[in-house]
């Protein structure tokens, strides 16, 4: 398996970057920040990770892909082909956003569209044009499933990636995202079980966080880090080594290099208590 996340190196160069990401015992990265139109670069880069073997996981393109203006839906759009279109180049598995939302205010806020026909459809007929527009020929275009904006469940992921019907359409799995009641809270192990059940087929890559349920009132959920909260890594690292595209696991939302590198120990000490590895001892 192949384990990343960001890495704190005071440098722009590809080489000492890639070098950096083998020195935390990632063989995962997200993409170095780079301009589509800086072909030489882009070629640094891709040449520095795979000389490396450090896969280039992700670029994200995070933004409101079904803004309620039009004009802003349309520039958030522009952005998301053109990150596509950087993530076929420089040779990453994946190009990832979330649908976004019809929230005015917060543009990944809830709202109660978000989960209706009106917004599947949108967001359906958003990603065949992103995918259409670039024709990526190795990365694919991901979104991740969301608490309340579609795709909120394995079962809606799968409806939309047969709706799409595009090829480069595929599967960015964080299962944390998916525990949104007590009821998910205490059996993790199920909802990881079924994303990998009807989607692990498509999945491109994941990342990894951990949630918390808090004894306030009415419900409180927090995302927490990896290990500090109820998400089953052994499950989690289980089901992801059996697949055989061998997409990464990629930390995230962590604040210092301190915490990465808490969150990866334990990540790695559950690895390696079920046998697994990341390619790294």
């Amino acid at each position: 398996m192949r384990l990343g996340g960001p890495v704190f190196e005071k440098t722009d160069d590809p080489r000492e970057l890639a070098k950096s990401h083998v020195k935390m015992g990632y063989r995962a990265a997200y993409c170095p920040k780079v301009d589509l139109n800086d072909a030489a670069r882009i070629r640094e880069i891709s040449d520095a990770f795979a000389a490396e073997d450090v896969v280039i996981a992700e670029v994200g393109a995070w933004c409101n892909m079904i803004d309620l203006d039009s004009d802003v839906r349309k520039k958030n759009v522009d952005n998301v082909i053109d990150r596509l279109a950087i993530a076929d180049e420089i040779g990453a598995l994946c190009c990832v956003n979330i649908a976004g939302s019809f929230n005015p205010d917060e543009w990944a806020g809830p709202h109660p569209e978000n989960v209706t026909t009106r917004a599947f459809e949108l967001i359906m007929e958003t990603i065949r044009k992103i995918i259409d527009a670039v024709k990526p020929k190795r990365a694919k275009f991901a979104i991740e499933m969301m608490q309340w904006v579609i795709p909120d469940s394995p079962e809606s992921y799968a409806e939309l990636l047969l709706a799409v019907d595009r090829p480069a359409f595929a599967v960015h799995l964080d299962p944390t995202n998916l525990i949104n009641c007590p009821r998910h809270y205490y059996d993790t192990t199920s909802i990881i079980r079924e994303c990998f059940e009807r989607l692990g087929d498509e999945v491109v890559s994941c990342h990894a966080k951990d949630v918390i349920l808090h004894d306030n009132a009415i419900v409180h959920l927090d995302e927490i880090m990896p290990g500090k909260g109820k998400l089953d890594y052994r499950e989690y690292l289980t089901q992801l080594s059996l697949l055989p595209q061998d997409p990464p696991l990629m930390i995230e939302h962590l604040r210092t290099p301190e915490e990465y590198n808490e969150a990866r120990s334990h990540i790695m000490e559950v690895a390696d208590v079920l046998g697994l590895s990341f390619g790294n001892q």
